[in-house]
């Protein structure tokens, strides 16, 4: 092993927006914030727990995907017991479907226009 993993970064134009999206999906918090950058990490957590990270990106062009023009360049995916319950759940965060003609996953955009995946099955 070279290093460990610390944290998944996602450029975005709103940093507390997009921390305030997935630590409601994924049951996180905000533990560190600069003016231009959050981490979340698991509650009451500790220095070596992985966190993601919303860096500020005001020039943003967010992925088109499944259009090429923009290509998705990361996602998520985030597995789920009830894909109806869950699908309920993010779209009331502000969430767009994406598609959810695939077996075992559905795929949405966040607020930003970063695709993630809802894995079921």
């Amino acid at each position: 092993m070279i290093g460990r993993l610390e944290t998944v970064v996602l450029d975005c134009p709103d940093p507390r927006a997009a921390a305030e999206f997935y630590a409601a999906v994924l049951g996180l918090e905000i533990v560190r914030e600069d003016d231009d950058w959050i981490d979340l990490g698991p509650p009451g957590g500790g220095p070596d727990d992985r966190r993601l990270s919303f860096q500020l990106a005001p020039d943003l062009v967010p992925p088109t995907w499944p259009d090429p023009t923009v290509p998705q360049q990361l996602h998520l995916d985030i597995a789920v017991d009830d894909i109806s319950a869950a699908q309920d759940a993010v779209l009331g965060l502000g969430a767009r479907l994406i598609s959810d003609d695939h077996d075992g996953f559905r795929v949405y955009a966040d607020p930003a226009g970063h695709p993630f995946c809802l894995t079921y099955g």
